[in-house]
């Protein structure tokens, strides 16, 4: 699989590079058009997508970074090199959701109200940015056969870029971007419903996200570890806890009447 979606010679241009920048245009997009709705002031909602791109494309990178400090340690330069891939998306939501938290208690916005519109793009822009990890031969899971591609029906480009070092690879990737289409749906029905309370779309993404990710996993033979576990399972458990308590907490308040 050709990396490079353009190659000028004094400059190329990775397809990992092009699908997280269509991915965060997309975010953006989607967050701009909700906050509106919210009658959220437009300064604030571009310095805090801004700002928060940049800290979590930081935070993406350092994760990655410190979960594979060996090598990082060995090959300094590449930390920087974030074109040939490397971004962990817990790390991006971690720095991302500290600093959402900050920027909004600094502005008298509610963080909730905030989180709930950052989720719905988010799961989008997760879907289509897990097409750069196709490009850069990321996000892959165990070894199969070249017939389990036939039983699936998938295009043949899909099944040529899933042969990495010397075997073909179950499409991990392909998967999760389905499953973070199908939660950016639910979260856009539950949206349209109206009813939503502060804090259940940013519950129902971390239950919906955590699930998701202990699921795949299982499957992926790229993961981060800590000894002999997942990373990425430890803190999807958690995202779910997480999520589950803001759900509740939220309906309880609806049926107080809060």
């Amino acid at each position: 699989m050709n990396s490079t979606l353009l190659d000028l010679g004094f400059f190329q241009i990775k397809w990992y590079s092009f699908f997280i920048l269509v991915a965060i245009l997309t975010a953006y997009i989607i967050i701009r058009k909700e906050s509106k709705k919210e009658k959220l002031n437009e300064d604030f909602i571009s310095n805090l997508f801004f700002y928060g791109v940049l800290i979590g494309i930081l935070g993406a990178r350092l994760y990655y970074v410190l979960f594979n400090f060996n090598y990082y340690i060995s090959n300094p330069i590449e930390i920087l090199m974030i074109w040939n891939g490397g971004l962990a998306i817990h790390g991006g939501i971690i720095a991302t959701l500290i600093f959402v938290i900050i920027y909004c208690r600094k502005n008298n916005v509610s963080i909730l109200k905030m989180t709930d519109i950052i989720v719905v793009g988010l799961l989008l822009a997760q879907s289509i940015g897990r097409w750069g990890n196709f490009f850069n031969g990321e996000a892959y899971g165990r070894i199969v056969s070249k017939s389990f591609f036939k039983k699936l029906h998938l295009p043949r480009f899909i099944m040529n870029g899933m042969y990495i070092d010397h075997y073909y690879r179950e499409p991990t990737f392909l998967y999760e971007s389905i499953f973070s289409f199908i939660g950016f749906t639910i979260l856009i029905l539950l949206k349209s419903k109206k009813k939503t309370k502060n804090g259940q779309l940013t519950g129902t993404y971390l239950i919906w996200y955590g699930l998701e990710r202990i699921i795949i996993e299982t499957f992926r033979s790229d993961s981060l570890m800590i000894g002999s576990l997942k990373v990425a399972q430890i803190v999807s458990l958690l995202a779910i806890i997480s999520g589950i308590y803001l759900c509740i907490n939220t309906r309880n308040k609806q049926e107080l009447g809060g």
